[in-house]
């Protein structure tokens, strides 16, 4: 199966549904695709920052090496740094782990896990110190 790649913003939506189907989707990569549009619209649009960075890095963590949600889970922790100015200790730490994971192998996280910690990088160092 061929997956095409669109760029949309989808919106946020209740927190059952994003935990539903990020959870569904991390137990069955078919459901990936729509896990895809949830997890952005949830990072560009939920205003709870807490919910938006946790469900980025369990599905940053829990996703098999390989899957597109990898690399969306580093750009979309970027997304959230952007929104709040703020991550965690631990999920700065995850969007390093997968920039670096991006940077040795492409087929194991996709490139955009580099253009979210280069937004990481960007948003938080404007608002340090």
């Amino acid at each position: 199966m061929h997956s095409h790649r669109r760029f949309e913003n989808p919106p946020a939506l209740p927190h059952e549904v994003v935990v539903e189907m990020l959870e569904e989707a991390l137990r069955d990569r078919s459901q990936e695709g729509e896990a895809a549009s949830v997890l952005v619209g949830t990072a560009l649009h939920d205003d709870d920052q807490a919910f938006v960075e946790h469900w980025c890095v369990e599905v940053g963590t829990r996703a098999v090496p390989g899957s597109p949600l990898l690399g969306l889970a580093g750009l979309c922790l970027g997304h959230t740094a952007r929104r709040f100015r703020y991550l965690s200790d631990e999920a700065l730490a995850l969007a390093e782990s997968l920039a670096m994971r991006a940077e040795a192998d492409s087929s194991d996280v996709d490139g955009r896990a580099l253009d979210g910690l280069d937004d990481i990088r960007s948003f938080l160092r404007r608002n340090a110190g």
